[in-house]
């Protein structure tokens, strides 16, 4: 690499100073922010970031998912585009270093590429995908980009219909727009994206990045263990139908199978809905939600065969009928080794401990796995702490994140 490269760094007073800014929109005035995507304090946001794109001497980008960015032609003519950036929605009342670190992060490396005069083989294009957080669809500007955006999502979104033509009519954004909204691959350089934690695992290893080896898979399911309903006080023991029986023995056995046979993996019962819910009368059927994640394809097939498997041996046993909806699924992305790599290796000359680790949550990297080369890396989290007012992460690792993603670019592209 050229010794002029090696030795740029970022700006750390000015990313502070513009940390600082961006954690005023939308603050809730505990350590957190309210900027669900396309809401007004998001609106508001994306604005505040143009402002600073344009006080950069840097050109602004729109595309028609909504997504924002800041370009910076600094390669030959018809060079190939370095993608860097994360997201400035936020879930609801949440921190304001997820996803904001990142744009901000990839800003600030156009910048200082800006300030050093120097060319590059590629244009670097720092971008603040929209919907990050799934508020309406989930992952949705990433996906776009992608091409892997579909019209049948627009038609039954998480967050309901109504909500997301409206946010689309606040951000003067239309559905043919997001499904126009591929770019094509074969004009882009690869992605980048610095993320904090959201987890405990840095801290507890000492280490100061962890290089994203995959995001994990997610899947989800609604089980339905249906019974009878008997009266709770003359129906003796052995002859009850009782649905809650199955529904807690399954969620026991989840904790179980995955202590003892997944320990890379998570498993999550997070809703139970007892039916007809009275003290008095045996349940006749209990709903409960079931989510699950693994960093691998096999670990993922096998965890998802193991927990039915078990879901409908614990029905057998209660004598219940069981039910069984498919939700969704995101199948694991593993990262690019060139890009572990230029991650890795700016760690090492920035001598920074650096460490490989799954990660346990989606993020826009997901989408452009498999299309581009995609690379991602952590900085510590105080605590583990996330989607909360309690996210923090200390200023001094912000700065040598910054600075590995400007220098992970500047290897990944060398």
């Amino acid at each position: 690499m050229d010794p002029r490269l090696e030795s740029l760094r970022i700006n750390p007073p000015r990313l502070k100073a513009d940390f600082e800014a961006l954690s005023e929109i939308g603050s809730t005035g505990d350590g957190g922010v309210h900027r669900p995507s396309l809401s007004a304090a998001h609106l508001a946001a994306r604005a505040w970031l143009r402002e600073r794109i344009a006080s950069a001497g840097l050109d602004f980008r729109q595309d028609g998912a909504g997504n924002h960015s800041a370009t910076l032609e600094c390669g030959p003519p018809g060079a190939k585009t370095l993608l860097l950036g994360s997201h400035l929605d936020s879930v609801p009342y949440g921190g304001r270093f997820d996803g904001a670190l990142g744009v901000l992060a990839a800003l600030e490396t156009l910048r200082t590429v800006k300030e050093s005069g120097l060319s590059l083989p590629v244009d670097l294009e720092a971008i603040d995908f929209t919907d990050e957080e799934g508020t309406l669809v989930g992952l949705l500007g990433s996906r776009a980009l992608a091409g892997k955006l579909t019209s049948a999502e627009l038609q039954s979104p998480r967050g309901g219909r109504a909500d997301l033509l409206a946010g689309l009519a606040r951000a003067g954004l239309t559905e043919q727009g997001l499904l126009s909204a591929r770019r094509d691959p074969q004009t882009l350089a690869g992605y980048l994206e610095l993320h904090i934690e959201q987890g405990p695992r840095l801290i507890r290893e000492g280490a100061e990045i962890g290089v994203v080896t995959a995001i994990v898979g997610i899947a989800s399911y609604r089980l339905s263990y249906a019974g009878r309903a008997d009266h709770a006080g003359t129906t003796p023991m052995p002859d009850r139908l009782d649905a809650a029986q199955g529904a807690s023995a399954f969620t026991l056995a989840v904790r179980k199978i995955l202590m003892e046979e997944f320990p890379d993996c998570v498993a999550n019962v997070g809703a139970m809905t007892f039916h007809p819910g009275a003290f008095n009368i045996v349940p006749a059927r209990v709903d409960l939600s079931l989510e699950f994640r693994a960093p691998t394809v096999a670990d993922f097939n096998r965890l998802e065969d193991a927990l039915l498997r078990r879901a409908r041996a614990e029905a057998e046993r209660y004598d219940l009928e069981l039910a069984v909806e498919f939700l969704g699924k995101h199948r694991p992305a593993p990262m690019s080794a060139s890009a572990q790599e230029a991650i890795a290796g700016a760690c090492a000359d920035l001598d920074l401990r650096s460490i490989p680790l799954a990660s346990g949550a989606g993020h826009d990297p997901q989408s452009l796995a498999g299309v581009i080369p995609v690379g991602m890396f952590f900085i510590p989290s105080v605590g583990g702490a996330s989607h909360s007012p309690r996210e923090f992460s200390k200023w001094e690792h912000c700065v040598k994140g910054a600075n590995v993603l400007l220098q992970a670019a500047l290897r990944a592209v060398d």
